[in-house]
């Protein structure tokens, strides 16, 4: 370790250390870079806050004659806060976020000197350029006009620089015609969808709906790996690709199974500790950080909050991560296998649903079965799953997460659901004509008499399942790490949605016939089991035998992207989005166009420079060694020299394979090719001496990050 690299470590836990009153003062701190409620509560006149606080707890339309008044007051704080310029926030297609910044200061009157100015017309609406962002066919190049929306549900922060600040408003990002040209608008839609029909379905149950409505919650888990900087550097792969085109597994990685939730290093604790004060600064609920399963691997989740400000949170928080990290000299990887043969990252994607009565009705209180407005809504979820699993699989269908899907870290690209035991056997009570019984939690006996007994969840946790109830909510295990959270829970939305649109629609039909509200209900729960029963399953995803299982009841088994994409054409997904107001037809096939471009430009990328690397860094290292040793005579060195020689032609024929295959763009095929060419790139990693071979091992990486 060079002398710098130790200082630089030192530093950074120095400057980690608490003084002592940081955690007292934590509720104040708090949101202090968020333009809140309490803040324009403070700053609003009462009219102003009283219609821009209906706005943002009950989803009405904004009130555009206040907008002037809380652009004032808004821009006050910001200059408070030493902004100089505010942003439209905002999240294109391209699956980040975007940003286009401009100061405060305008001409006075006289025209001889500045002011700073921001009106309500700058904060509802700007006016980026729209060309370059991708638009699957919606705008041509030279149509430039977009439009970016306030978003007054999703609060304004402060986004601190080394030598100012900026204001930054949230916003959607529509084209000249009103298309959805990013990820947040969408959402709202399915957002407003899935409202409409939970209080639908509330009313039916005699819940008062007036004035009110029903959201979604989110708790994102976001796992990542943090890896020295100069090790990024060096490696061209990780560069441009965000992941290890060659790397051969090291003697050690996860098999001991010593890093999960072991101690934390210091240089990996300060980063922990300012990412957290960062994102508390920022009204980010940040909650629990531990290291993952493989070296150098960590996670940070949230506590849940509304789904469209965690789904802000997460993207903001990612872009942090990665800038304290390169403040600490080390880089932030969120790609979903950035290391081959050790585990991968995802985001677990961790649902549920607040009703109009303000309560979660994925919450199965102490006896499951009593609870009506639970099981509809649980039997809900299992028809749309079942029903759209297809959606739901293309949601999470990238090429960085085909890498992960189906590994021994991730979900299968199986989509099924994962129940428990307990709720099993309410559902097969159902399903056999009502249930009368329920298992209780009971307790687990540590069985050690120092400890408490501890109480027992409703179930269990499956790691396998992508799709597993959790206790109040369902965790949507697929989710790549670098995904915009947006897409899974925009499809999750408008399925469940039109879900609770079928059971509402025979619910109010038998109600119109006199039936019996209680018994409709049963028949509907008991119907809905019977036909969907076939997606749960509470066993091991990974094995072959589930596979062999899932084939047999007809569950669908995408493999690859450009497999999961093809669903989107299909006329049963198109009207489902149509009907519920979600996406237009031209809008999902833009989605698609954008996504099986983004597709192809990814391993087209990949495998440019997986030939570049080899034959520019990597063979060139082998021929150099295989010099070295035909300079000697020995028996045993001739072996060496045949067995390197031997790999290296399998390695120049594989580069030329995989030069003749880029051309033709098939992603499948391609990857095939690197894989062919990485077989025999690593296999001379074996060989070759470390004072010849140009990059950093897999060993390195990932055991000396700290």
């Amino acid at each position: 370790m060079s002398q710098t690299r130790e200082e630089v470590i030192q530093a950074c836990a120095e400057e980690s250390c608490c003084n002592g009153s940081f955690s007292e003062h934590l509720p104040e701190y708090f949101g202090e870079n968020v333009f809140s409620l309490k803040v324009m509560k403070e700053m609003l006149s009462p009219k102003a806050y009283a219609s821009i606080e209906k706005t943002i707890k009950e989803g009405g339309k904004l009130d555009h004659s206040i907008a002037d008044e809380v652009a004032e007051a808004m821009k006050k704080w910001a200059i408070s806060k030493g902004a100089t310029h505010y942003t439209h926030w905002f999240q294109p297609l391209t699956g980040v976020t975007a940003e286009k910044h401009d100061s405060f200061i305008d001409w006075d009157e006289k025209g001889t000197g500045i002011v700073l100015s921001f009106s309500g017309k700058n904060l509802i609406q700007g006016e980026p350029d729209a060309s370059s962002f991708p638009s699957g066919g919606l705008r041509a190049t030279f149509e430039a006009r977009g439009y970016t929306g306030w978003d007054p549900t999703s609060a304004a922060f402060i986004k601190e620089g080394p030598e100012g600040a900026t204001l930054c408003i949230p916003t959607f990002y529509i084209g000249y015609h009103g298309e959805a040209l990013d990820k947040k608008t969408p959402l709202l839609r399915s957002m407003g969808a899935l409202s409409k029909q939970v209080c639908r379905l509330a009313a039916l149950f005699g819940i008062d709906v007036k004035g009110k409505r029903a959201y979604c919650t989110l708790g994102p888990e976001q796992e990542y790996f943090l890896i020295d900087k100069a090790h990024y550097e060096a490696r061209m792969d990780l560069v441009q690709t965000g992941r290890t085109l060659f790397g051969k597994k090291p003697a050690k990685h996860q098999q001991q199974e010593d890093q999960y939730f072991a101690a934390i290093k210091p240089r990996i604790m300060a980063f922990m500790e300012e990412l957290d004060r960062t994102l508390w600064g920022l009204g980010m609920p940040s909650k629990t950080r531990h290291n993952e399963v493989a070296p150098a691997q960590y996670e940070i989740a949230p506590i849940y909050e509304d789904l469209n400000t965690a789904v802000d949170h997460n993207m903001m928080a990612m872009e942090i991560m990665r800038q304290i990290a390169d403040k600490l000299g080390l880089v932030c990887l969120l790609h979903e296998k950035p290391f081959a043969g050790v585990n991968g990252s995802g985001k677990h994607n961790n649902w549920s649903v607040v009703g109009p009565d303000g309560k979660n009705w994925l919450y199965p209180g102490k006896t499951p079965h009593e609870n009506a407005k639970f099981l509809a809504t649980l039997c809900a979820v299992i028809k749309a799953v079942d029903t759209h699993a297809d959606l739901l699989r293309v949601t999470v269908a990238t090429a960085g997460n085909d890498h992960r899907l189906g590994a021994n870290e991730a979900p299968p690209a199986i989509v099924s659901i994962f129940l428990g035991d307990q709720l099993t056997d309410i559902i097969e009570q159902i399903e056999k004509g009502g249930a009368k019984t329920s298992k209780e939690g009971g307790s687990i006996h540590v069985g050690v008499d120092s400890l408490p007994v501890l109480a027992k969840d409703t179930t269990d946790r499956n790691r396998t399942s992508p799709f597993a109830f959790t206790g109040a909510k369902f965790e949507f295990r697929a989710v790549g790490s670098n995904q915009n959270p947006s897409a899974a829970n925009m499809v999750l939305n408008t399925i469940v949605a039109e879900a609770m649109a079928e059971i509402c629609d025979q619910l109010e039909a038998d109600k119109k016939a006199g039936k019996n509200f209680n018994q409709s209900l049963q028949k509907i729960l008991q119907d809905i089991i019977k036909k969907h029963k076939r997606v749960l399953f509470n066993g091991d995803g990974y094995t072959e035998e589930w596979h062999k299982e899932a084939k047999k009841r007809g569950l669908p088994n995408m493999k690859t992207t450009p497999e999961a994409l093809e669903v989107l054409k299909e006329k049963k997904n198109v009207e489902l989005f149509v009907k519920h107001g979600v996406l237009s037809p031209k809008e999902l096939a833009s989605r698609y166009e954008i996504n099986k471009h983004a597709y192809q430009t990814v391993v087209a990328l990949e495998g440019e420079c997986a030939l570049t690397m080899a034959r520019t860094e990597l063979i060139p290292a082998a021929l150099e060694f295989q010099a070295q040793l035909s300079a000697v005579k020995s028996v045993a060195q001739k072996k060496l020299l045949k067995t390197v020689s031997g790999l290296i032609d399998k390695a120049i024929t594989a580069a030329d394979a995989l030069e003749t295959i880029l051309p033709k763009h098939d992603g499948l095929k391609t990857l095939a090719a690197m894989g062919k060419l990485r077989e025999a790139i690593d296999a001379l990693e074996g060989y070759v001496p470390a004072s010849i071979w140009p990059l950093p091992s897999y060993a390195e990486m990932l055991l000396m990050n700290a």
